[in-house]
């Protein structure tokens, strides 16, 4: 499939010469179609967002409007999508995150499976497990050892209590039974500045925002977390190599309210994986750190209730609060 801006500016959706898409685009959308992202303008999944849509408005022939509804951990976003009319026009653009505040807030407004009709996931988002260049622990193995021969005394940084990155760190530790101090900051240069200087040991972040640091040399990748290895940094090791059961990403994915006739939710499904499977896209998320990763709505539905299963596990086994 050719995603070529020129087309998207002579405003032709025929001229793509994809008669199946076309067919898909006359039963979704109808109308122009507001995209809710739950975090504010200039963060990953605004940047994301804007990227998609803009590829969607040329596939589809309608204008794709991104509504950013930040706050609360992006949970007035996700309720704002919950309960927005489930006629197709409103799609809920989804993160991690999401499912992480399943696990930390107690009293949430939505269910965030049941509220939700899941159109598919976009792209993985790996973490990656970084020290000190010049620290002697050069794999997960080693910092393992290391935890394991002095417990507590080995410390790991992330951009917050309750963040996704806290909760792959959290997820390591009860894993490999291993004890760990978490020192949480608010943002990623606040971390890797208590990292450089010897504050924290270990930092954990996403692959995208920390791939110019490793592959510079400024930190040291010990691990990704995804259960293969990464094609921008292919000399790095999975967790899972080293031995333990461990397979974890950051995600981003798209959904409707629950409630959208499942005509809607496939036609949907249909437009927005053949976009984000193409070349040109999957080669432009790739720049960023993403991995592309479709499947069926059905597929992302289960996907999000094993998610919020897994993030409530590790809230509970890390003692962590609910708000």
């Amino acid at each position: 499939m050719k995603m070529l801006r020129s087309i998207f500016a002579a405003g032709a959706v025929a001229a793509f010469g994809l008669t199946g898409t076309v067919a898909t685009a006359q039963e979704w959308p109808a109308g122009p179609v507001n995209v809710i992202v739950a975090y504010g303008a200039g963060g990953g999944t605004d940047r994301l967002s804007r990227v998609l849509t803009e590829y969607f408005a040329a596939e589809a022939g309608q204008p794709f409007v991104v509504q950013n509804k930040p706050g609360a951990g992006g949970t007035i976003g996700a309720n704002e999508a919950a309960k927005s009319d489930p006629d197709g026009n409103t799609i809920y653009m989804m993160a991690a995150g999401h499912t992480i505040a399943a696990a930390v807030y107690a009293d949430l407004p939505y269910d965030a499976v049941e509220d939700f009709a899941g159109i598919t996931q976009i792209a993985e988002l790996p973490f990656v497990f970084v020290v000190r260049p010049d620290t002697e622990i050069s794999s997960i193995s080693e910092l393992v050892a290391a935890a394991q021969a002095d417990p507590g005394a080995l410390t790991f940084a992330s951009v917050g209590v309750g963040s996704t990155q806290h909760f792959v760190g959290e997820l390591l530790t009860s894993t490999a039974d291993i004890d760990m101090l978490h020192i949480p900051y608010q943002k990623t240069p606040e971390a890797l500045a208590a990292l450089l200087s010897g504050e924290v040991d270990v930092l954990v972040e996403v692959i995208g925002t920390m791939l110019g640091q490793v592959q510079s040399g400024d930190v040291k990748a010990l691990a990704v977390t995804t259960g293969t290895r990464h094609p921008a940094l292919p000399d790095v090791a999975t967790v899972s190599e080293a031995g333990y059961d461990y397979e974890v990403a950051g995600w981003y994915g798209i959904s409707f309210p629950a409630g959208t006739p499942e005509t809607v939710v496939n036609a949907a499904n249909a437009l927005i994986s053949e976009v984000v499977e193409s070349e040109e896209v999957t080669n432009r998320l790739l720049e960023q750190g993403l991995v592309v990763r479709t499947g069926t709505p059905a597929e992302f539905q289960s996907f999000l209730g094993d998610q919020v299963a897994t993030w409530s596990s590790v809230r509970e086994q890390a003692g962590i609060e609910q708000r």
